[in-house]
């Protein structure tokens, strides 16, 4: 142990470079950041029993490659849940609860031994949009849905310790944990000696490791496994090899962080880093904010890896500052620069493999139409979707199987067993007594949503712009796209209200419709019944584009085929445009009153208009005030009637909430085995 100031606070720390003197350890510091965070977790549970000094050794002694598996004990420091995921180690609990009373024993026992924070967000489903009451309608509806599990889950926040919900209507966990839960350095008050340790997580969902853009390693794990982590157990690991990535240069003028993540994306698939550590390094990482840097650790499960990792350096420091965390961030500078977890460039760790990607070669791009890994550059757009209607892009599932398939909202999708080659098709229809013309390419769901990029203020501000822009010059949606706006953080509204951009954005149809996941996971809400038919009868191949991380083929809605992965700013044009089909490079996004073509650029925001809105709009206090009160809930939350209270009360006419069978005549002792018998 070491003891270092913060401030008047003396901090102890746990000294990995104190184990090349202790255990003969070679130069720790040539580690790979992540792997150094396992050896300080191993190095502080270290008790002989579950941690041995081999297991610590195993770590610390990190090899490029592994022949065979080394398995290391580690315990994550806290669990994250959403809703869906979350329901079930609620009513383990409960059921625990329940056999401890039937045992005469306290079932006020019965808690979490780490902490767990569950963010209710992804049942919330797009059923209302383009007007401003959506959201209020969704909420009720989300809640008309869900109160059983709902009032499951408010029961748990008041009658479990170390189990904290933060309700419906407030924002997706992932940004929740980047923005507010995550601690970067966890300090422990309860130790003898004020302890302070990096912040490790598993998660119930797949893009955990967006939190890895702070220098907090997470990432996703199956029910059985997070609810081992909550009760205490470790979690046995293989020792992963690490493979760096070196960034280089810079993104060029009018390059997202979106258009870099779906790059990368493309790149590590074919690396084959299923199953690695991926850590991010070198001198283009400086130039990326920490939520460029959250954007890509998001899709860490898109390419493949367990981890996308960003060391912490200055631009996380200031992040924390940001977002209200002065004090811990003053705590995490100096507790990262002690343990050698700071990232300064003046050492590059060793690698697995190192690949390299120099930042200025990305071009703007969208990913699709069927996977998040098949990067499609903004000029080939229009020919690629040539090829989706001749049936020549990829698809990762059998298409005999698509019919058996389920979206995340529960909706059966019926597919013809093969793809059938068509030239492109227009269909006459009328919808409120409006003409259209609907066919292939029809962009009919734009969606601003999940937490991939509305965590990112540069994307959002400039979706705002381009917003501002279009209004201004006349352009309009086609009454056939179902537009959405669906934060994943209450903050995003105060800075686009705060910038005077949230009007034309609902100008053009991007309403908020709630704070969730939506769109993202499949809750895209039904389509106007009319369009629906007729993509039916017609077999048309529409499409949607949406801001989010993931496009397999009918996870958005059952009736779309296609579905494109794209900037914030990318979906309001393409919106616009309201067709896939098309190359906004050399053709225009629309016609103004005057029937004069307006184009991308005419309606492009500068780099530089981004930066000054980034700096002037997005304030520490929009954070304090969302997230000094984020497990209050709203109106809804609070009119549930629950009552805290040491066990559940089962309703035997339930038929998704039961009190599960694991317990029933449970004993505290095992009968003695018997003689094995025929």
């Amino acid at each position: 142990q070491k003891t270092i100031e913060v401030g008047k606070k003396k901090i102890t720390i746990y000294d990995i470079n104190r184990l090349e003197q202790a255990m003969g350890v070679p130069d720790i510091g040539k580690l790979p950041f992540s792997i150094k965070i396992l050896v300080e977790n191993l190095l502080r549970k270290l008790d002989g029993r579950i941690v041995t000094e081999k297991d610590l050794l195993n770590i610390a002694t990190w090899k490029k490659q592994y022949k065979t598996p080394v398995e290391i004990p580690y315990h994550p420091a806290r669990v994250l849940m959403q809703d869906f995921t979350g329901v079930p180690a609620v009513v383990d609990l409960a059921a625990m609860r329940d056999a401890v009373k039937a045992l005469g024993g306290d079932p006020a026992r019965i808690n979490p031994l780490a902490p767990v924070e569950l963010v209710v967000d992804h049942s919330v489903q797009v059923d209302y949009y383009g007007t401003g009451s959506a959201i209020t309608k969704n909420v009720a509806k989300e809640y008309e849905r869900n109160q059983e599990r709902y009032s499951l889950l408010k029961w748990a926040q008041k009658s479990f310790k170390n189990f904290n919900v933060v309700p419906p209507n407030s924002g997706i966990c992932h940004q929740v944990n980047l923005e507010h839960l995550g601690r970067v350095f966890i300090m422990d008050t309860e130790a003898q000696d004020l302890l302070a340790y990096p912040d490790t997580l598993v998660g119930t969902d797949s893009h955990t490791p967006m939190i890895n853009g702070i220098g907090v390693m997470g990432w996703g794990v199956g029910g059985i496994e997070a609810e081992a982590v909550m009760l205490g157990q470790p979690y046995y690991m293989s020792v992963p090899e690490v493979i760096g990535v070196r960034l280089t240069g810079a993104l060029k003028t009018g390059v997202t962080a979106t258009d870099l993540v779906l790059t990368i994306t493309e790149i590590l698939r074919k690396e084959k880093v299923v199953e690695k550590f991926v850590e991010y390094f070198g001198p283009g990482m400086k130039s990326l904010s920490v939520t460029d840097r959250a954007t890509i650790a998001n899709m860490t499960p898109e390419y493949g890896a367990t981890l996308g990792f960003f060391p912490i350096d200055e631009k996380t420091v200031e992040y924390l500052e940001l977002t209200n965390r002065a004090e811990q961030a003053a705590v995490v500078e100096a507790c990262a620069r002690s343990l050698g977890l700071f990232y300064t460039e003046s050492r590059e760790p060793e690698y697995t493999k190192v690949v390299e990607i120099d930042l200025s070669t990305v071009e703007p791009c969208l990913a699709g139409p069927a996977r998040p890994q098949d990067r499609i550059s903004l000029c080939d757009l229009k020919s690629g979707f040539a090829e989706v209607l001749g049936c020549e892009y990829h698809r990762d599932a059998e298409p005999e199987n698509l019919s058996k398939f389920f979206d995340e909202s529960g909706c059966e999708v019926r597919r013809a067993p093969k793809c059938i080659p068509v030239s492109k098709r227009q269909i006459d229809l009328e919808i409120n007594e409006q003409p259209l013309k609907l066919g292939d390419g029809c962009v009919v769901i734009a969606a601003i949503t999940s937490c991939t990029n509305t965590s990112n203020p540069s994307v959002m501000l400039g979706a705002g712009l381009v917003a501002k822009a279009a209004v201004e010059k006349g352009l309009k949606i086609p009454s056939f796209v179902k537009t959405s706006l669906a934060p994943g953080s209450k903050v995003v509204v105060d800075y686009l209200e705060d910038a005077a951009l949230l009007p034309y954005l609902e100008a053009l149809g991007f309403h908020v419709a709630g704070f969730g996941c939506t769109t993202c996971i499949g809750n895209s809400g039904p389509l106007h019944p009319d369009i629906e038919k007729a993509i039916a009868d017609n077999d048309l191949n529409v499409v949607s584009v949406l801001s989010g991380n993931r496009n397999f083929e009918a996870r958005i809605h059952q009736s779309v085929k296609g579905n494109y992965l794209a900037s914030p700013m990318l979906v309001v044009a393409f919106a616009i445009a309201g067709r896939i089909d098309i190359n906004l490079n050399t053709e225009p996004v629309g016609f103004d009153p005057n029937n004069e073509p307006v184009y991308l650029d005419d309606i492009w925001p500068s780099d530089d208009q981004i930066r000054d809105l980034v700096q002037k709009h997005v304030k520490q206090e929009f954070f304090r005030k969302e997230y000094d009160t984020i497990f209050d809930g709203d109106r809804f939350w609070q009119d549930l009637d629950v009552t805290k209270s040491t066990t559940f009360t089962w309703d035997d006419q339930s038929t998704y909430i039961k009190n599960p069978p694991y317990f029933e005549a449970f004993k505290v002792e095992t009968d003695k085995p018997g003689d094995i018998s025929e």
